[in-house]
């Protein structure tokens, strides 16, 4: 047999999912449609296996037709891409592994985008369909064009800068006065928990910019070493651990010659930026938090003085959510937020709705009827809320003229489950209008009357991008993501008193005879984490562990995101509710399901992980066995915004953290006997959960004679994008948990 006639055998799933980064290769994201509706802009690669993005247009004057403006194979003529130490750590903050252009910004009128490639700075003139490189001196970070197109503003090396959309004029507004100063750039908790991955945003009349100044001299500096290559120095990192000092922010405006004028606030009592909003509707907008999270302060900034006026001030006494899309203005001028709303959420006359239509009146939907008891994540735009109960918002998607475009889930005020959906709303005066059809997870971008709206659903692979104009379809943006080998037959329930949401996966084929399952509990379980999804690519891992022989569950419990602030708020001190609430819907589904509760394992990753660990160390009479990846064990390793929001600071909470974590100072927390096998993998490159998590825990596990195996991976971060490395981590966790649970291999 010649070598043309080689047989080809499909690829097993975990090299699949490995090989198209879970599927996400080749589908089209990072939406933006042009304000007169012409055309939507995104990205996406030539295949399901491709890493390279590329920058299309999908014009919509005619009749649609995509065209590819930016061909990154073409605009580095063939060459390999080049990422600055900087560039890698942004892209690790956002959890980004492909290459290419992965993202760009554009001009007011969407006819000029800005990007970065291979540390080079690029622009595409979006109606013409061309690009160029512009002279600038790298490694290029975020460019960003002035809303009126004739500028560019972009970060190197900490210097902010400004060239000509010409090529003309480069030079520099603000240079950093030492190697830890950076202007235009996010510092770490920004990035990381924060959701704010920039440090620059244009004036609408494009003559002046806000700019963040971010000083890390404070931060403690961690080193980060690759033992594997010994002869390489330690990576010098900047780590604000939970109870010590975070780098300091400051906010100045400057034009275009560099002149600056900063920003006033009182930053010792709110020393966290963590929005800025500068639209044409009103004043430039911050919301700025203080370090306990349970104050906050919207400020509107003169640009003249940089003096700051007090527009609403927020307080909770647990803590105060970020969400995407807010604080922002409305065309009128009134603040537009989400708040945290108790009981009904009926303050300011919430207005009611029903499920796919407009509200009656009649309260029967959604959004009227009675009290939510975890309370009402709620939309308010000045002092009045125009979503109510039966809502949980999510995200402000867009701001029009007449109404707002949201994201939200089903709150407890729900009068049927919706478990795991994420739909699109229009919301105004009058009331409230799904927008977006059917059991799925669903989101929007829009523009010019333009909608572009992304489903992703529990019964079909992958999601869809149509394009609707008025409401009515005009095009479906194509995606060419593989089709996966495997098919999730997921089903969505909720479990227990709590009715807590969960997924349930048996193996492809599994009929009532076959007799009780091994379990396998596949959760994240934290805030800001929600695993029980309707949509279909999100469960095919925890499908193929199935068909390895398992039954698997994943739970959202108590701090899980989408339900209630209630919900999410009842961890607060207290990180042993996500444990419980496993436990719960384990057994409340084995009243339903075929689960051999004597064989019960866990696995996870980052929260997961801790989950994991903490299920077998203080919960052995449950769980017989776990996974953990790289876990949080011990709570004062981990950053300030996130963990002090859960468990205040270690100095003043030093039992808060003992009680929560999986390793004090004197060692294991966890019961004497019995002893569950435990597998510990962790990065040795995170820079997010070092790996002296699971150095610590391994310590702690050996003095107490508890047998236990550790993966390391050499040059891996929180992220494991590498091919090779995530196909044999599924093989090596399937080895581990049948040998554990004594399930033949």
């Amino acid at each position: 047999m010649t070598s043309t006639q080689l047989p080809s055998y499909p690829l097993s799933f975990p090299r699949q999912y490995a090989r198209t980064q879970r599927f996400s290769l080749g589908v089209p994201r990072t939406f933006t449609v042009s304000p007169d509706g012409e055309r939507v802009v995104f990205v996406r690669s030539s295949s399901g296996t491709d890493r390279s993005h590329g920058l299309w247009v999908l014009d919509l004057a005619q009749e649609p037709y995509e065209r590819l403006a930016a061909d990154p194979g073409t605009l580095l003529a063939g060459a390999a891409e080049e990422l600055s130490a900087q560039e890698r750590a942004r892209r690790e903050r956002s959890r980004e592994g492909s290459g290419g252009i992965v993202a760009y910004a554009v001009d007011a009128a969407v006819e000029l985008a800005a990007f970065a490639l291979s540390g080079r700075l690029f622009t595409a003139e979006l109606r013409a369909g061309t690009a160029r490189e512009l002279p600038a001196p790298g490694p290029v970070i975020d460019p960003r064009p002035s809303p009126d197109g004739r500028h560019v503003a972009y970060v190197v090396g900490g210097a902010l800068r400004v060239t000509g959309a010409d090529g003309e004029g480069d030079r520099a507004l603000a240079e950093p006065e030492d190697a830890h100063t950076t202007y235009g750039l996010a510092e770490f908790v920004a990035a990381e928990e924060m959701g704010r991955s920039r440090g620059f945003w244009w004036a609408p009349e494009s003559d002046r910019l806000l700019v963040a100044r971010a000083d890390d001299r404070p931060v403690r500096r961690w080193w980060i070493a690759d033992p594997a290559h010994p002869e390489r120095e330690p990576q010098v990192v900047p780590y604000p651990a939970a109870g010590t000092p975070n780098a300091e922010v400051r906010l100045y405006v400057m034009d275009l010659t560099g002149a600056r004028t900063e920003v006033a606030w009182d930053r010792e009592r709110y020393p966290y930026l963590a929005r800025v909003h500068w639209s044409p509707d009103g004043a430039p907008l911050l919301l700025v938090q203080a370090r306990d999270q349970r104050t906050q302060l919207h400020l509107a900034v003169d640009p003249a003085t940089g003096a700051t006026r007090t527009v609403r001030a927020d307080e909770d006494p647990v803590w105060l959510e970020l969400l995407p899309g807010v604080p922002a203005w409305s065309p009128e001028g009134r603040l537009v937020r989400i708040a945290d709303m108790d009981g009904a959420a009926e303050a300011g006359g919430a207005a009611p709705m029903v499920g796919a239509g407009r509200a009656d009146g009649g309260g029967t939907g959604a959004g009227g009827g009675g009290a939510a008891p975890g309370g009402a994540r709620v939309l308010m735009v000045g002092e009045r809320a125009l979503t109510g109960a039966g809502l949980q918002l999510r995200a402000v998607l867009d701001i029009g003229e007449d109404d707002v475009l949201v994201s939200a889930s089903a709150g407890e005020g729900r009068t049927e489950p919706e478990t795991g959906e994420i739909h699109v709303y229009r919301v105004d005066e009058r009331g409230v209008e799904r927008v977006s059809e059917g059991v799925g997870v669903h989101s929007a971008v829009r523009g010019g009357g333009v909608t572009v709206l992304v489903s992703a659903r529990p019964d079909a692979p992958g999601s869809v991008a149509r394009v609707l104009r008025d409401g009515a379809q005009v095009a479906v943006i194509a995606s060419y993501a593989e089709p996966p080998v495997l098919s999730a037959g997921v089903r969505l329930v909720e479990g227990g008193a709590r009715r807590i949401p969960c997924a349930v996966l048996l193996p492809s084929g599994y009929v009532e005879g076959d007799g009780p399952l091994p379990v396998l509990m596949d959760p994240y379980g934290g805030p800001h984490g929600q695993r029980v999804v309707a949509a279909h690519n999100a469960h095919l891992t925890s499908q193929w562990f199935a068909d390895q022989g398992f039954a698997v569950i994943v739970a959202d419990g108590r701090g899980a995101p989408g339900r209630s602030p209630g919900w999410e708020k009842a961890i607060k001190n207290d990180l042993m509710p996500t444990l419980d609430d496993q436990i719960e819907a384990l057994h409340a589904l084995a009243k339903d399901f075929p689960l051999d509760l004597g064989r019960v394992a866990i696995r996870g990753w980052s929260y997961g992980g801790y989950l994991a660990a903490l299920g077998v160390l203080r919960r052995p009479d449950v769980f017989h066995a776990a996974v953990a990846g790289a876990p949080v064990a011990d709570f004062r390793l981990y950053d300030t915004h996130y963990t002090e929001r859960y468990l205040g600071t270690p100095q003043d909470d030093p039992a808060v953290y003992a009680a929560n974590s999986l390793v004090t100072d004197d060692g294991l927390v966890a019961p004497e006997e019995p002893a569950r096998p435990l597998m510990i993998i962790h990065g040795l490159a995170d820079d997010n959960v070092v790996v002296a998590h699971s150095l610590r825990l391994s310590s702690a596990l050996l003095a107490a004679g508890r047998p236990h195996e550790v993966l390391p991976l050499t040059g891996v971060t929180h992220m494991t994008p590498q091919e090779q490395v995530a196909e044999n981590l599924l093989l090596l966790q399937v080895d581990f948990l049948k040998r554990s649970l004594g399930m033949g291999r």
